[in-house]
């Protein structure tokens, strides 16, 4: 289907961007890469009046190295993740994670922020940001804010930002000890189960475990449960087990559609729990 008319207009500043949204009168729409916002068009689940594109903002584009924290501008695409040296070096996991998304097209269009922002309950970025307690910057006409990622996904298609403030960028944190394992759906490449895993890791003993997920419900979340049964244990393949094996237990609204049952999702949550918390354990 072709989208209604629309206008656009391209921002060269965060401030122009965000003045720009509020003379929309509610009728605009941020742009970057366009691959959550333009399928929605054509099909006229969205119709804005107004499209802004950002994907030009200096402020928000590349990837800088924080006090040992990795700062990634919001309209940094998925091939420059994959690609920064930087990344691979202090978060290994988020450049393991974007190499996973959809294709090189998408890849190579499709932003970290416009990702985190259309919160697609597969998404393969939310489960990781979840799992490193990341860090996200917006602004606003009220200025900066900074929300943690298990505070920002708050549902199906649902974030904590209004609609006229802006992902401008995230922080990750350093890990090693963390992996991205998934089930993919075999034509859009999107997660049926995604499994996050990191580790804070003494010798073979789990000091402490953050482990994320998406795809299986409405929104990414942690596996707090299996955090509790990793904490102060030795991880043996038993202990591993034994943590994988509740994983589905505190899941509520597990979706259930034409690529996977409640009860198939439930138990590939298992399966991909184990797996990622096994990679995780051996880095």
């Amino acid at each position: 289907m072709i989208p209604e008319e629309f206008e656009y207009k391209r921002a060269a500043t965060l401030d122009e961007a965000i003045s720009l949204m509020q003379s929309s009168g509610g009728e605009g729409k941020f742009l970057a890469g366009g691959h959550s916002l333009i399928p929605l068009m054509k099909l006229r689940l969205s119709e804005p009046g107004v499209l802004i594109d950002i994907s030009r903002i200096p402020q928000i584009n590349g990837i800088t190295d924080q006090n040992g924290k990795v700062q990634v501008g919001a309209a940094t695409t998925h091939a420059e993740v994959v690609s920064s040296d930087l990344i691979r070096r202090v978060c290994p996991v988020v450049a393991e994670c974007a190499a996973e998304i959809g294709d090189p097209q998408v890849r190579n269009r499709g932003t970290m922020g416009g990702s985190l922002a259309h919160s697609d309950p597969s998404a393969d970025y939310p489960a990781v940001m979840v799992a490193l307690d990341a860090e996200i910057h917006l602004k606003g006409p009220g200025g900066w804010r900074a929300v943690k990622a298990g505070d920002f996904f708050q549902g199906m298609f649902t974030v904590d930002m209004a609609e006229d403030e802006i992902i401008a960028g995230i922080q990750l944190p350093p890990a090693q000890h963390a992996a991205y394992v998934k089930l993919h759906q075999r034509a859009s490449h999107y997660a049926i189960v995604g499994i996050a895993a990191v580790l804070e890791m003494d010798g073979r003993t789990c000091t402490s475990a953050r482990i994320g997920i998406t795809g299986a419900s409405t929104h990414a979340q942690r596996l707090t449960n299996v955090e509790a049964a990793l904490a102060g244990k030795e991880l043996t393949q038993a202990n591993i087990d034994a943590a994988a094996a509740i994983a589905d237990a505190g899941l509520e609204d597990v979706n259930s559609d034409i690529h996977a049952s409640e009860a198939y999702r439930r138990a590939m949550v298992k399966v991909f729990t184990r797996r990622a918390i096994e990679r995780a354990a051996s880095r």
